[in-house]
């Protein structure tokens, strides 16, 4: 049997809010299902397209943008690079003219109300996210396919692992952190040099390299983007964005032209504890704003959770000098890797694992990564991924309103706090003298989801999100 096989591209992806396994993954869906209708020659011969909605995607559906994110992925539109501006309004075309363009070449009627179905009672077995969609043929004949988002953007079709295997020989096959290990002191090779060994089964390290900065860039356009951006977020719980606010009193209105010139503003503040907790703080709320916001994200490893990994980056980068390619490729290529272990051995799916699985993991990634590159050996690294886990277990998915904004958008600013305390803490400790493995807090960590009640795994069926009373209209 084929193991699972993860780049550091698919831990991180570039797209669009507010979350990896309600929109990204669904947008995928949409397209993937698009490239099926073309490659079997019946595209034009489509009359009408049915879109039902399962289990969690029904339920926090609207909240999640899921809606949003099949039409525009219907549309021939990808959110590497379609126009966030552009999100709302043209969806709205959509749905007040009442026709779709499949592929973006072949135009159909479609109604919202009645071609696009939230089945709130119903799931199916496989996963809590599912998505059937159904093309109705001039014939009378239809083409139907179901697709599972699993988690951080992954597509799966219960029968296929198309999108999850990938059928490489790598130098280094790693499932678990103790095999991790193993190559690492069989080799002598840090984290994150034995993950950049393992790329080049894909692809060359210049290529490498290069995608590695260009994650980087969108990471940073999103942070300096959330730190200058006034509003309320979108959906009804009139939510009003911190990031802005706290980086104008930190930098008590000092002038700046750019993003590196910003970064020397906040390092002229000092390095007092309070300042430095605020800016982390504030890096994070700014990811998680514009990701709430259908904003240009990276999965890290999904939207949810996308403020964590950024925030501790930029920190490192901020408060360690550390605006360097080779010390922000160092950071991801670690943060992948251990991110890749949580994903083999349990999931990055809240639908799945509650925000354990997204929050803590971001944690643990970050964590992990941030003490390598503060000079941790590989068994601290792995301590500092534990240490991080271990604080967020049985943490419950539970977003008010469907929406990923409270209690999401504050839980990254714990995640990233906990990330770096998590770090020191290994780092100033032995960890042959550590009590639980890193591949003991995944296995409890799955076993913890598998126990969870659904209620808690992103159905906005209990704990915070029936607390609060709302009156959302519908969107």
């Amino acid at each position: 049997m084929v193991k699972e096989q993860i780049s550091i591209f698919d831990m991180f992806k570039i797209g669009i809010g507010p979350s990896s396994s309600h929109t990204l993954g669904p947008w995928r869906a949409a397209q993937r299902f698009i490239e099926t209708l073309k490659n079997k020659k019946i595209l034009q011969r489509v009359e009408g397209i049915h879109i039902l909605l399962y289990g969690s995607l029904a339920k926090t559906g609207r909240g999640h943008g899921t809606d949003i994110a099949v039409l525009l992925g219907l549309s021939g539109d990808d959110p590497v690079t379609f126009d966030v501006h552009q999100v709302m309004p043209k969806v709205q075309e959509i749905k007040s003219s009442g026709k779709l363009d499949l592929g973006g070449e072949y135009r159909i009627n479609f109604s919202y109300a009645t071609n696009l179905l939230f089945l709130f009672t119903k799931s199916l077995p496989f996963h809590p996210n599912a998505v059937t969609f159904q093309a109705l043929l001039a014939d009378g004949k239809a083409v139907s396919e179901t697709y599972y988002s699993i988690g951080g953007g992954f597509v799966v079709q219960e029968d296929d692992t198309a999108g999850v295997l990938q059928e490489v020989d790598l130098v280094f096959p790693v499932d678990t952190a103790q095999e991790l290990i193993m190559w690492c002191m069989r080799t002598g090779l840090k984290i994150s040099e034995l993950v950049m060994e393992n790329e080049l089964a894909w692809r060359s390290e210049e290529e490498t390299k290069k995608g590695i900065m260009e994650i980087f860039h969108a990471i940073k356009d999103c942070i300096y983007k959330g730190c200058h951006t006034t509003g309320v977020l979108p959906g009804g719980l009139h939510v009003e964005r911190r990031a802005s606010k706290m980086n104008e009193r930190l930098l008590k209105k000092r002038g700046y032209r750019d993003y590196e010139s910003w970064v020397h503003a906040i390092r002229e503040g000092g390095k007092d504890f309070g300042y430095i907790l605020d800016w982390v703080s504030c890096f994070a709320l700014a990811v998680n704003e514009e990701n709430a916001s259908f904003g240009r994200v990276v999965t890290a490893p999904t939207n949810g959770a996308s403020g964590v990994i950024p925030a501790v980056l930029q920190y490192y980068i901020t408060f360690h000098d550390a605006y360097k390619e080779e010390k922000i490729i160092q950071f991801m290529a670690t943060a992948s890797e251990i991110g890749s272990i949580f994903k083999k051995g349990a999931t990055i799916s809240a639908a799945m694992g509650g925000c354990q699985a997204e929050i803590g993991v971001s944690s643990a990634m970050a964590a992990g990564a941030l003490a390598e590159c503060l000079g941790g050996s590989q068994r601290q690294v792995l301590m500092a991924a534990e240490i991080a886990m271990e604080h967020h277990l049985g943490l419950t998915c539970d977003p008010i309103g469907g929406l990923v904004q409270v209690p999401c958008i504050e839980r990254n600013t714990m995640g990233a706090v906990k990330a770096i305390t998590a770090a020191q803490l290994a780092l100033n400790s032995n960890p042959d003298k550590a009590k639980v493995s890193l591949d003991a807090v995944v296995s409890t960590m799955w076993e913890t989801a598998q126990d969870m009640n659904v209620k808690y795994k992103e159905t906005a069926d209990g704990g915070l999100a029936i607390k609060v009373p709302l009156s959302l209209p519908e969107c």
